[in-house]
């Protein structure tokens, strides 16, 4: 398996779709990328050679990706929470930071404990 930017590279996928595991590149990053190397983007990871995964590696270089974005967005998140923003304090509180309702949905950012109740009407009992 290839390791760029400190990430192993599916071997079994095509490189357009590979490049997308690592966090700060998507499909259009991925596009790109491929374009200034000369790639095909529907060639396999696997049969790369070592001239293509270095040429892969400069490009990606240029990006910032892993770590460093990881360190920037929780940064920006800190920031926001510090001076009390509104979406610094949804970011506290864990509850949706875009406009999202949470009546209903939200189930994953504010944890599946809290279940519906239904109508609240007992079930007719079973005649034994």
């Amino acid at each position: 398996m290839p390791r760029i930017a400190g990430v192993e590279i599916p071997e079994n996928k095509h490189i357009l779709y590979s490049l997308t595991a690592i966090f700060g590149i998507g499909l259009s990053s991925s596009e790109e990328i491929l374009k200034r190397v000369k790639i095909e983007p529907l060639s396999k990871t696997k049969g790369l050679t070592a001239e293509n995964i270095t040429a892969l590696r400069g490009e990606v270089e240029k990006y910032k990706v892993e770590g460093d974005l990881r360190r920037e967005v929780s940064g920006n998140i800190k920031r926001l929470k510090d001076i009390n923003t509104y979406r610094g304090i949804r970011h506290t509180k864990r509850l949706p930071v875009r406009g999202q309702k949470t009546k209903t949905n939200s189930r994953t950012v504010r944890g599946n404990v809290r279940n519906t109740m239904g109508s609240g009407r007992k079930p007719a009992a079973s005649p034994t």
